[in-house]
């Protein structure tokens, strides 16, 4: 589950970040100045279920807005240009309900769809190589950077450019409440969720900024807004509309999830031992793994998938957990199982290659091209996806393929000279002509090559 990651779609260049490998979540930030996003395929598209309907009636395409998770626990959201929205775990173990957090979403949209871009000081570190590193449930990357380094995060080949964090005007906060509260009544969603959540934290307006949660000091507060946004949303015809019971129940394994990674021990008393819903058993589960007592977890994990055969993320969650014990042969079968019962989602695919890949014969390397191959489909820039396959096809013997993803891994993380060289490498091994001799070629030329290399090419200057 959650992992560094850094395998997404918008590079941004400069948003300095931690390098932890990821098992320990929990020790993802160790800056202040650093943040970890993390990757879960069952988060994620519990978000996406609950938002998209926000970024439709916002004239957005819910597939172009990316929605990343930041390891923290500050409550705190913001946004970024290409239509990127960051939540921090911390705000979403805060929010009380699906609503509150939907209205968070909402708001943020608001200023995405209203275009208030601004350069924001906290996270325009500069940045440089990151390292990518592995593993993990969910399959995350992480970024990491050298220790005498500033690392680079990447989120799509798409956008290469300076991370544009949104800081906001209370003119800008007040044109963002007023656009969400349009967007969830489109969507026959109630506003009180927002509401609720700024009414919540209504104190800290009266705050300095050094005590403000980061949230408020880049989203001012002030009564007046806040009241005028509930006399908005309180004449608004589905103010009266609640969550469904699917929404929560998927809001409270969402929590749980998060909980069981991320706070440790903590969840052990805020999941005790009689609680034996199927949220508090999933953290246990996981918080038993996260503190190494193999046995238990597994054993954990099997009792719920006894009684949820059908869960891909059981499934999953067993397979890491198996994977990361050194015992890749005992986690295929468990990833394997979590790919059938969820074929398209990508990072699942990952996580069986990378297990195929590990068992280290050529069979096993080549269906882990294949699955690798899938899972690009749907995310092309994904430079985890990369550098697994340029193990695949090392362990094949086929020295150009390998260069040649080495290529794709390090164009897509944004380093452009180490991309060059394998580029150059794949060429010269690949055959002439070929489409992968020709996308080889392609990534020189788009990695800044001197005029003695573009020579090399037959390319004038």
């Amino acid at each position: 589950m959650p992992r560094l990651l850094a395998a997404g779609r918008l590079a941004i260049s400069a948003l300095a970040m931690t390098g932890v490998i990821l098992a320990p979540v929990s020790q993802a930030v160790a800056q202040d100045d650093a943040i970890s996003i993390i990757r879960d395929t069952e988060i994620e598209q519990t978000l996406h279920e609950e938002a998209d309907p926000i970024f439709r009636a916002a004239g957005l395409d819910p597939k172009a807005v990316q929605i990343h998770l930041v390891e923290s626990n500050e409550v705190n959201a913001f946004s970024a240009g290409g239509q990127q929205i960051f939540l921090f775990t911390g705000l979403i173990l805060k929010t009380d309900n699906p609503n509150e957090l939907i209205g968070v979403i909402a708001h943020e949209t608001g200023h995405i769809a209203g275009g208030h871009l601004a350069r924001s000081g906290d996270f325009t570190k500069a940045g440089l190589a990151p390292m990518l590193m592995t593993i993990g449930l969910g399959i995350l990357a992480a970024l990491a950077g050298a220790p005498e380094a500033a690392a680079g995060l990447i989120f799509s080949s798409t956008y290469f450019g300076e991370l544009n964090v949104l800081t906001y005007s209370r003119e800008q906060e007040a044109r963002a409440d007023q656009a969400a509260a349009t967007y969830l009544e489109t969507a026959g969603i109630s506003g009180r969720g927002l509401v609720a959540f700024f009414d919540t934290y209504r104190y800290q307006e009266v705050f300095d900024d050094e005590r403000k949660f980061p949230f408020f000091r880049d989203h001012p507060l002030s009564d007046d807004r806040i009241e005028a946004l509930k006399v908005r949303v309180e004449r608004q015809p589905h103010y009266a509309m609640t969550d469904s019971p699917q929404a929560i129940a998927k809001f409270e394994v969402m929590k749980a999830k998060l909980e069981g990674f991320i706070l440790g021990g903590q969840t052990m008393t805020d999941y005790p031992p009689e609680d034996m819903s199927f949220p508090a058993r999933y953290a246990r589960a996981i918080a038993l793994y996260r503190g190494t007592e193999i046995d238990p977890a597994l054993k954990q994990i099997d009792a719920l998938l006894a009684e949820h055969p059908k869960n891909p993320f059981l499934w999953e969650l067993k397979g890491q957990v198996l994977f990361e014990s050194g015992k890749a042969k005992e986690a295929e079968p468990a990833h394997r199982r979590s790919v059938e019962l969820d074929p398209d989602a990508p990072l699942l695919q990952v996580n069986l290659a990378q297990t195929l890949i590990a068992e280290g014969t050529e069979p096993k390397f080549d269906e882990a091209i294949l699955h690798i191959r899938r899972s690009l489909g749907v995310e092309p820039d994904n430079p985890l996806a990369w550098r697994l396959l340029s193990e695949a096809y090392d362990g094949k013997g086929d020295e150009g393929m390998a260069h040649l993803a080495s290529a794709e891994q390090n164009f897509y993380l944004g380093q452009l000279l180490q991309a060059r060289t394998f580029a150059f490498n794949a060429r010269t091994l690949l055959k002439k002509g070929t489409p992968e001799w020709r996308r080889a070629t392609d990534i020189i030329m788009a990695s800044k090559p001197t005029p003695d290399q573009l020579k090399q090419l037959g390319v004038s200057s």
